[in-house]
């Protein structure tokens, strides 16, 4: 199955290191970060689990959820939690789904056959409240994952959910946003009382737009 952005978030039943959860019902209201694992005790995931986890405040304050997945049973995974707490100072405080029979790896295509026809890649799924998929990163096994981007990639889609902005590149919390070329001059005036800088006429960079 082939996920594009927009796409409705497949739905699906499954046991996790926190319990058996439905995973529409556990997003709730808020924003969700699904991400897959090859395989428990893998030394790259380990790493990685340990700065989500480390992360979990960050997630908190911008209304985000974060659940991992792989494909051992969730016995395993706890036997894991362990190694990433020795080693990385933070224990998983969210939970890891069991997808033994492949089942959740394939609804989201994290099986890739020429890649490795046994353990899933490393797939992150940004997913928004209305269970509607807003970013998708796939990463080869041997490179982790840079959460730090991830987090940066959600602030811009909240903020332009909110306002008729977009963000350009290398964008950070505070820097000026680029008011989108739908707007015109007549409309921004009212929505950027502060007015813009103009580039050219389809590039205006105002300040960032307080949040709603």
């Amino acid at each position: 199955m082939s996920l594009r952005l927009g796409d409705t978030a497949p739905d699906f039943t499954a046991e996790t290191t926190q319990g058996k959860i439905q995973f529409h019902d556990w997003i709730g209201n808020s924003w969700a970060i699904l991400f897959s694992h090859p395989r428990d005790f893998t030394p790259v995931c380990t790493t990685e689990l340990g700065y989500v986890a480390r992360l979990k405040p960050e997630f908190d304050r911008r209304g985000v959820k974060a659940i991992g997945l792989s494909i051992d049973p969730v016995d395993s995974h706890a036997k894991w939690s362990d190694d990433i707490k020795k080693t990385q100072g933070h224990a998983p405080n969210f939970p890891i789904i069991a997808d033994p029979e492949r089942t959740v790896a394939n609804l989201y295509g994290m099986m890739h056959p020429s890649h490795d026809e046994v353990y899933t890649v490393r797939t992150v799924f940004v997913i928004d409240p209305k269970k509607k998929i807003r970013l998708t990163i796939t990463y080869p096994q041997t490179t982790g994952r840079n959460f730090d981007e991830i987090l940066r990639v959600i602030d811009s889609l909240q903020l332009t959910d909110a306002h008729r902005v977009a963000t350009p590149v290398n964008w950070k919390q505070g820097d000026d946003v680029i008011i989108v070329p739908a707007v015109t001059d007549d409309e921004a005036k009212q929505k950027f009382p502060g007015g813009w800088k103009a580039l050219t006429p389809y590039l205006r960079l105002t300040k960032q737009p307080a949040a709603k």
